[in-house]
């Protein structure tokens, strides 16, 4: 365990002191309005909020605390169920904001932020994800809010075109390092656009959502087929190096390509003018496969500047058993060779990345659904 930490300090509150914020990936009306979420912000120093349709379903059939609005919406007649679900998930969205507000203040709007995603439906539309991402900033109208734009390729002109008109955005689904870079891209272009037009750039922020353990489940299951036809040693060898090693890899190598983006000249001159990083948020961190530390991918991705959003039992299970270090910067020429054996092994990251970010607009168009069918049915 690190060697700093003091008996004062848990394991939550250890890694913020590191220089990574920790964000819950989780909102539910009854953590608002119990103090739960404010004592998690005062006991485990918790930073931001992200939620997603997935999160606001679970949250509106697991419980009763919805059926007044949605009754009352109901009755009111002229609203379907994208309509209700927002006026729903906008009450929540303000109230957390608001919860968190004091977190905002205190460090100068470095985070203290909760996210809310734009329509999954729209992934592939840029001017309606722009109309989308303006309608939703006006509605909730809060500072420390975030709109959710998905990093698709129709997705990141949006992005450059919210930043430029002075919405925070959080750019998801990223599995890539070259879409990543693309989305570093659209954030500096984006903060340029709004400088010229006399835009305060130290009032913008941005996290650039980077998906971790859906990489080790599907690389792994690819490895786990191969070595179950492979009748070569070495090629199982290579195989075998490879399991459960790739999603950190790949984070750590795109952690270094953020810091060479910014210290390009071009950040360098936002920088100058208050611009702040748009800082890595590592996503999907809970552990899918039992065979792995439960809390695997929270501790060996701390770094500064970053931040992890990580669900209710990663959170508490970190708190209970976690072990915080400066991780992100450590082996990372192992990273290097572990990416490197990927196309030695018959493993295509492209093909890899490509699927999965396919697939996550698929499911988060698939939790849509089941979302808007809750609302029905409570409704």
């Amino acid at each position: 365990m690190n060697s700093t930490k003091t008996a004062t300090m848990n394991s939550l509150q250890e890694v913020g002191a590191l220089g990574q914020a920790v964000w819950l990936d989780y909102i539910r009306r009854n953590l608002i309005t119990s103090g739960d979420l404010q004592h998690l912000i005062d006991e485990d120093g918790l930073k931001g909020m992200t939620s997603n349709p997935s999160i606001f379903e679970k949250a509106i059939v697991g419980g009763a605390e919805y059926a007044e609005d949605l009754n009352r919406l109901r009755a009111q007649g002229g609203m379907d169920a994208m309509a209700i679900y927002e006026a729903v998930a906008i009450k929540d969205i303000q109230a957390a904001a608001d919860v968190l507000r004091r977190v905002y203040d205190e460090t100068d709007g470095r985070d203290g932020y909760v996210s809310m995603e734009c329509s999954p439906y729209l992934a592939h539309e840029t001017e309606s994800t722009i109309r989308e991402a303006r309608r939703l900033w006006k509605a909730v109208n809060r500072p420390n809010l975030m709109i959710k734009i998905p990093g698709t390729e129709a997705g990141i002109p949006a992005v450059r075109q919210a930043l430029s008109e002075g919405i925070n955005v959080n750019i998801t689904l990223l599995f890539a390092q070259e879409r990543y870079e693309q989305v570093a891209e659209a954030f500096i272009a984006g903060l340029e656009d709004f400088a010229a037009h006399g835009g305060d750039l130290h009032q913008m922020a941005s996290v650039a959502s980077f998906f971790v353990s859906r990489i080790d489940t599907l690389v792994d299951s690819i490895v786990d087929q191969k070595l179950k036809n492979s009748s070569s040693d070495s090629e199982k060898t290579l195989l075998a190096s490879i399991e459960g090693q790739v999603a950190i890899a790949n984070a750590k190598l795109t952690y270094q390509k953020y810091k060479e983006i910014i210290s390009g000249p071009r950040w360098k001159a936002l920088e100058a003018k208050g611009a702040r990083t748009q800082r890595l948020l590592w996503a999907s961190t809970s552990t899918k496969n039992p065979k792995y530390r439960d809390v695997v991918y929270v501790e060996e991705l701390v770094g500064r500047d970053t931040v992890n959003t990580v669900p209710t039992n990663t959170l508490e299970a970190f708190r209970d058993h976690g072990e915080p270090r400066l991780s992100l910067e450590e082996n990372v020429e192992h990273a290097a060779r572990v990416m490197e054996s990927l196309p030695k092994a018959g493993i295509s990251m492209k093909d890899v990345t490509d699927k999965l970010a396919e697939d996550g607009v698929r499911l988060f168009s698939e939790a849509f659904d089941k979302l808007l069918a809750a609302v029905d049915q409570r409704g």
